[in-house]
Formats: C-alpha cells, structure tokens, sequence
C-alpha cells in the first residue's frame, strides 16, 4: 500500500499526541513494508527526506509568521501534494483546519480520519470559532470513507449526531519501566511526597479548580503544576496562586523521562481534561505507575473506569487530598498498568490501522 499521513507538524515527533501516533504507526507500516509518506511542517527541525523507512514530505506553513491561518494554508499545501502521488489511503490526523479543503482531497485514494475529540467544546474558542469547528467536523464526517474514533464516546457521538459508524481505534502508551530516583533533586521534590498536575493550560482541563482544592484543603502537600504557562490563561493562573506555598508551576516539561519519573513518584496525579477523546497524557499516567485522581467525565470514565478517583468541583479534589493515601491504593495503579499493556500498546494499535486500510481497499 501507498499510505499518507497529513494533519500534523511532522516526524520525529516534536510536538503532541497525534504526532506521537504518526511516528510509531508510520515506522510500523513502513517495517510491514508498505511504502509510507508523512508530511511534515517546512519549520520542523527534522529537514531529511527519509525517516527510519518512511518518507518525509515537506511543506510550507507560515504559522510561525502568521499565526493559526498558517496551518489552513499548511493543510492546503498538503493536499495539493497529494493530489499528485497515487496514494491508496490518506490517514488525516483530526480535520479543524483541513476540512474547508476537503473538495481537493485526491478522488482515487480511500479517506480515512481520526475525528479527535469534540474540539468545537473547547471554551478557548470563540463562539464564532465553535461555530465553524462544528461545521468543519460535520465536512470531514461528510468527505471521508471511513472515520476513527480513539474513545467509544467520540464513536457514540458520531453515531448520534450524524448516523455514521466509527472504527474504534484507541491511542496508545509505553509502559514505563526505568524509574530513576535521583532525577526528583533536579526538582527539588522527594518520593511520594508530592501531587503532580500535568496539562496544557486551557480552562477546560480544570486546572483552576484542582488549584482552587489544593488551596482549601489541610494538607500541605506540595503541587507540581507541570506545562507551558505564558498564554493569558497561565499568567491569570500564576498570579491567582503566587502566594501559596502548596503550589509550584514548573513551566514546560519536554524529556519524557523526567516526565515518566515525576509521575511514577507522585503521590497523587491530577488529570482535569474534560473534552476530547482518548488523551496521551492520561494513558502515559497510567504507564508511569501513578495513582490517579481525575475529572469525572464519560471519556476519563471509560478509559480508568473504577481505577481512578474522581471530581467535579474544587470541594471534592480538597477530600481527595485529606482522605486519599497512595499506600492504600496499589492495586488500582497497577490495574492501569495493566491495562496499558493489554488494551492501549501501540502494537495493537498500529495493526488495528493498518486491518482497517487493508479492508478498507478490498
């Protein structure tokens, strides 16, 4: 098979989830030996044409120059390409910016997109952005052959809303087995004597309320708040908390291993995203060992199901901390643990896709 990767800033991943995912599916595919292309952002720092058997296709994406409307003139670029290379399946990587081009997607080649989370609920959004992602999501449900879901929520929703089936395909994690004591000091933190919130800093991962628990609550366990804080949301979250103690914002983290070690010594781990599908970080809190305290939603819900604790308001994540000892809880953690190893590992994952494009072309 020709196979196709569009809708991300490319590989190795520099970046996020879907990048994660195009890495470790393209490098699969290209082992099973199919003949793979990802497209890849012009700025990526990776500038070779070949990756570990998969080709690399660059494009120009003026985001850095001129912001969002830089990825619809990326995703536009993209397309076009692909309309001259024969391929059998185009993967798409979510659709918000690809979407109002979907009418020069290539007519010969099998469509198939991952339709990510509800990405029209994100309050970050204006109204009038809300607006257009909803008509950009019902475009992409429209102009694809088949569509991928990574929650069996997004799939029920698709369902519901627009009477089309979605593969079920989760997102997947490594299991981490390497902790590495000494490398708490760099953060000044000690075993099991810490809580740890890992999220970008958007209102809909609920990091002011857990924030707002730690504070009301009587345990002086330290927080660390790890992720890029320089948007406006950060800066307001900054200087609500700047006096208290409890609460230390790390900034970016970007080594996952220093990542995996802080989880796998927290105390408790702290997931508050509330949109979307299936999300990496909760997985890779899972694969860490961590015992997890998260937002009580049908997506978290039916990824930890009973082996997490879970809150709505600040009130409650002030409980959790009072009652909740990490000791108490080993089983839980290992339960997820497990879980990563039988239901989310990439090797499930990348044979469930490439099941799908071989029958998708039968």
């Amino acid at each position: 098979m020709r196979i196709a990767i569009l809708g991300t800033r490319g590989i190795p991943n520099n970046y996020g989830g879907f990048e994660q995912f195009a890495e470790c599916f393209a490098v699969y595919a290209a082992q099973q030996k199919h003949d793979v292309y990802v497209y890849n952002s012009h700025t990526h720092v990776f500038q070779e044409t070949y990756y570990k058997g998969v080709n690399i296709i660059h494009q120009y994406d003026p985001e850095n120059k001129i912001g969002t409307a830089g990825q619809f003139i990326y995703d536009l670029n993209c397309i076009l390409d692909s309309r001259k290379r024969n391929f059998d399946v185009i993967l798409q990587l979510g659709y918000t910016s690809s979407s109002i081009w979907s009418f020069l997607l290539p007519k010969k080649s099998i469509i198939i997109t991952n339709m990510d989370g509800l990405e029209w609920k994100r309050s970050k959004y204006s109204k009038i952005t809300q607006k257009f992602l909803k008509i950009a999501e019902k475009e992409a449900v429209k102009s694809s052959d088949h569509l991928v879901a990574d929650s069996l929520g997004i799939k029920q929703y698709l369902k519901e809303i627009y009477h089309k089936e979605a593969v079920y395909i989760a997102y997947g994690a490594e299991v981490f087995l390497d902790p590495q004591q000494d490398l708490l000091s760099q953060y000044n933190v000690e075993k099991h004597n810490y809580n740890l919130l890992i999220a970008r800093f958007e209102p809909e991962n609920n990091i002011e309320m857990i924030l707002d628990g730690v504070v009301d609550s009587q345990n002086n366990k330290l927080i660390l708040v790890v992720g890029n804080n320089d948007n406006g949301f950060g800066k307001y979250l900054k200087k609500k908390f700047s006096n208290n103690q409890k609460i230390r914002f790390t900034g970016g983290i970007y080594n996952k291993e220093h990542l995996d070690n802080l989880r796998y010594f927290s105390t408790i781990y702290f997931h508050g995203h509330s949109v979307g599908g299936t999300n990496p970080s909760l997985l890779e809190a899972m694969a860490a060992k961590t015992l997890i305290v998260a937002h009580n939603n049908e997506f978290n819900r039916a990824i930890l199901q009973e082996n997490a604790f879970y809150f709505s308001n600040a009130t409650e994540v002030k409980c959790i901390i009072e009652t909740v000892k990490r000791k108490d809880y080993e089983q839980i953690v290992q339960d997820n643990f497990d879980t990563i190893i039988k239901e989310f590992n990439w090797e499930k994952i990348n044979e469930s896709y490439l099941s799908l494009f071989e029958k998708s072309l039968q």
